[in-house]
C-alpha cells in the first residue's frame, strides 16, 4: 500500500512533463492512465500513446523534492483528472496515500480527496532498448537540429515515411539529419566529438517536437539509445520513448548540385519581412504565389490577386551575380526556412525558373542548407 509525501509544486512540473505522452483519446483505453511506481529511493511517472511513452523519475536525493516514501508500491491513475486534482490542492505540500481496493487519498491543507485507481499490471509494458554504447547530444544542439528540420516534415499520412526526419550517421560521427514533404527539404549536419555505431532511422517529427518540449534547458546532455524500432532519448530523470518509422526514406542527396546561374546574399529579417507583406496578399490568391524578379541588378517581389490586390516591392540585395531570372513560389516556405536560419544574412542559389533553389546561412558557421520547389505559372 502504497505512501509518501512530495512538494506539490515539484510533483505537478513531473506530472505535466509525463502528461505530453498521454492522449485522452486512445485505441486503447488503459493509455489514457497513468502510471506511478514507488521504490524505497524514487517515484517513476510513465505516460505512454502508443507512439511515445515518457518516464520521469523524482528522487528522494533531490531537495527540491521534497519527497518521503513510507510505502513502496504501484498504482494507475487516470491521468488528466489526477493531474487537475493535484494542481488544485491548496498546500505547498501533498500527502499520497493508497487505502483498500487501489483507492488513494490524497491530503493537502485541509482537503482530502479520494480517488480510484487501477490495477498497475494492466498496463502494457514498455519495449526494452538496449542502453550501452550511448550517442552523446548536448540538449540545446539537438532541439537547434530538431527545430531546423522537423518543420519541413510533411503533414499529410498517404506518405508516413515523410512525416518524419531522416536521422543517419556515417563513418562514425558525421551526422545528418533531413526532412522533406517533396515541396522543400531541410538538411543539417554536424560532426560528433564522441564516435559510435553508425544508423539510418526516420523519427517521427511530431515526436521530435515532443522532445523539445519535454527536454528544458536545464538539461544539458541528452543520451539516445536505438534499437530495430524505437530509439531512447534519456537525461538523468527523464526517458522519452518512441517509435521509429518503417520504410526507406527517399534519396535526397542527389536534390543537392553544386551548380547554379544566379546567386543573391540578402539580409535575413528584410527579406523576410517582405515575404511575409507579399503572403498576406497571395493567401488570398488561388495559387498563393510570389513571383521573384531578377533583372539589372535589381531584385523585386510581385504578387496579384485579383480578389484582394497587389504587391511590388523591391528588395534591397548585399550582393548579386549571375543570369537575370523569374521565379515563382510559396512564400510561407520562404518566411519558414527564414525563421530557422540564425543567420543575419542569407544566400540564395537560383538554378533555373523550374528548378528548386537553395538557402545557406550567410555566415557559414554551420552545415545547413534548405531547399525549396518553385512553383509552375502561366
Amino acid at each position: 500500500m502504497i505512501h509518501f509525501s512530495i512538494n506539490k509544486a515539484y510533483f505537478l512540473q513531473a506530472l505535466n512533463a509525463t502528461k505530453r505522452a498521454i492522449s485522452s483519446k486512445n485505441a486503447i483505453p488503459i493509455l489514457s492512465s497513468l502510471k506511478l511506481e514507488i521504490t524505497k529511493s524514487t517515484i517513476t511517472l510513465t505516460g505512454s500513446n502508443g507512439q511515445i511513452s515518457i518516464e520521469n523519475t523524482i528522487s528522494i536525493q533531490d531537495e527540491n523534492a521534497g519527497l518521503l516514501i513510507t510505502q513502496p508500491g504501484g498504482i494507475l491513475l487516470e491521468a488528466n483528472f489526477f493531474i487537475n486534482i493535484v494542481s488544485s490542492l491548496p498546500d505547498v505540500t501533498l500527502d499520497f496515500e493508497e487505502i483498500e481496493h487501489h483507492q488513494v487519498v490524497l491530503r493537502s491543507g485541509k482537503s482530502e480527496i479520494t480517488l480510484k485507481g487501477k490495477d498497475i499490471d494492466q498496463y502494457p509494458r514498455l519495449q526494452e532498448v538496449t542502453t550501452t554504447n550511448p550517442l552523446l547530444f548536448e540538449t540545446h544542439i539537438l532541439k537547434q537540429i530538431i527545430s531546423q528540420t522537423a518543420f519541413a516534415a510533411s503533414t499529410q499520412e498517404s506518405r508516413p515515411i515523410l512525416t518524419g526526419v531522416h536521422m543517419t550517421l556515417k563513418n562514425h560521427n558525421a551526422f545528418k539529419a533531413v526532412a522533406t514533404d517533396s515541396h522543400r527539404m531541410s538538411q543539417r549536419q554536424i560532426e560528433l566529438e564522441k564516435a559510435t555505431d553508425d544508423f539510418d532511422v526516420v523519427i517521427p517529427s511530431r515526436s521530435l517536437r515532443e522532445f523539445s518540449a519535454v527536454f528544458g534547458e536545464n538539461v544539458e546532455q541528452v543520451e539516445v539509445f536505438l534499437s530495430p524500432s524505437q530509439v531512447l532519448f534519456r537525461s538523468e530523470h527523464t526517458s522519452f520513448y518512441t517509435r521509429l518509422l518503417e520504410g526507406n526514406y527517399p534519396d535526397t542527396d542527389r536534390l543537392l548540385t553544386n551548380t547554379f546561374e544566379t546567386e543573391v546574399t540578402f539580409n535575413s529579417s528584410a527579406l523576410r519581412q517582405s515575404m511575409e507583406r507579399a503572403q498576406l496578399i497571395s493567401n488570398a490568391s488561388q495559387n498563393g504565389t510570389v513571383k521573384l524578379e531578377i533583372s539589372n541588378g535589381k531584385v523585386s517581389a510581385h504578387v496579384n490577386s485579383p480578389e484582394v490586390g497587389k504587391v511590388n516591392e523591391e528588395i534591397d540585395a548585399i550582393s548579386l551575380s549571375g543570369n537575370d531570372l523569374t521565379i515563382s513560389f510559396n512564400p510561407t516556405y520562404l518566411i519558414d526556412a527564414l525563421k530557422v536560419l540564425k543567420s543575419e544574412t542569407v544566400v540564395i542559389r537560383f538554378i533555373s525558373p523550374v528548378r528548386p533553389f537553395t538557402l545557406i546561412p550567410g555566415d557559414d558557421t554551420e552545415d545547413f542548407i534548405q531547399l525549396i520547389t518553385p512553383v509552375r505559372t502561366n
